[in-house]
């Protein structure tokens, strides 16, 4: 059975050879080559190479177009500095006041170079890995690509202070990302992850009205695409589960501070991505932390559960880490 298959028998309720791995790698996959990040942010030969490299050495189940938040926002207009080994900062706001949105374009075709190089990403890995892996896509949810946009700040006042024109900037920033993860699709991801973890940090009511929406929108057009839809939200999510479950992902990551067992209950039906805490247990672990603790996300988990840490990999974690997690997977072995 072959990494894409495991998936999808895993959605579809279906017996697999063993549990998937889909780990978010970034920063510890390309330090793991010695090459700066500034060129895996910026060259899509950089983020194939680096992806193909993780799938090898950390028996991953996935290769992924993710790199950073500022894709979309970077042809938008947002003024983003790369330095060479470092997290891309952003130096400016495109919205900072509201009339400032009538000025703004939004990019649903003939994209900027930053969501194309993505887009060649996405291509060059599914030359090389076909069928046999899932190839990631990967865009940011409306709420929090408006927060890129406009600031977490504002973006928080203006839900209280002018709902109706966050709205209408939402809006636009859906049309961008439902065209971008078409673009992906078509250049070949398998799935799409949409990153909003600007939302964790709103109430059910708001999420309701400004997170889930959009994000029902974006998952219908990948699923009218044939794409299976991945919903990353950092953070503390237990007061939103059973929105987040109403989104139209097929696949639901957690995080790592909230419970496993209870997230699959309020989420019956979907498949539970998750727990593992990637800085006391990945990090700072021993092998066998590692090791115990995939067995007892695979206990809470339940068959529809994948194997992953909360969120992003962290940088110099222990490569012995990452193949405890590997080897408790193969142990486990298959699953009905």
């Amino acid at each position: 059975m072959n990494s894409l298959q495991r998936i999808k028998n895993v959605i579809a309720g279906e017996p697999v050879d063993r549990t998937p791995n889909l780990d978010i790698f970034m920063i510890r996959a390309v330090h793991h080559l010695g090459i700066p990040l500034s060129k895996y942010y910026l060259d899509y030969r950089v983020l194939c190479e680096v992806n193909m490299a993780a799938l090898r050495d950390f028996e991953l189940d996935v290769v992924q177009a993710i790199s950073d938040p500022y894709r979309e926002a970077c042809d938008i207009g947002l003024e983003v500095e790369f330095p060479y080994d470092q997290m891309p900062m952003h130096r400016s706001l495109v919205i900072r006041e509201p009339e400032d949105l009538a000025k703004v374009k939004f990019p649903v075709q003939n994209f900027g170079p930053r969501m194309t190089d993505r887009l060649e990403g996405v291509r060059a890995m599914r030359e090389q890995v076909g069928d046999e892996v899932a190839v990631m896509g990967w865009v940011e949810g409306a709420f929090a690509e408006a927060a890129d946009l406009r600031g977490m700040t504002e973006i928080m006042k203006d839900v209280y202070k002018r709902p109706d024109w966050l709205k209408e900037l939402l809006e636009k920033c859906a049309e961008v990302e439902i065209a971008f993860a078409s673009a992906q699709i078509d250049a070949g991801a398998h799935m799409i992850g949409l990153g909003d973890a600007a939302a964790s940090l709103i109430s059910p009511r708001m999420y309701r009205e400004f997170a889930l929406p959009y994000q029902q929108r974006i998952f219908e057009a990948v699923k009218a695409k044939g794409a299976i839809p991945r919903l990353h939200i950092c953070g503390k999510t237990s007061h939103i589960h059973k929105e987040m479950a109403q989104s139209g992902a097929e696949i639901i990551d957690v995080d790592w501070m909230n419970d496993l067992q209870r997230a699959k209950e309020e989420m019956e039906g979907l498949v539970i991505c998750g727990n593992l805490d990637p800085v006391t247990v990945f990090l700072q672990g021993t092998p066998e932390d590692v090791y115990q603790g995939v067995l007892a996300n695979a206990k809470a988990g339940g068959s529809r559960w994948i194997s992953a840490g909360g969120c992003e990999i962290p940088d110099e974690t222990p490569i012995e880490n990452l193949k405890a997690q590997s080897q408790a997977l193969r142990d486990l072995g298959a699953r009905a």
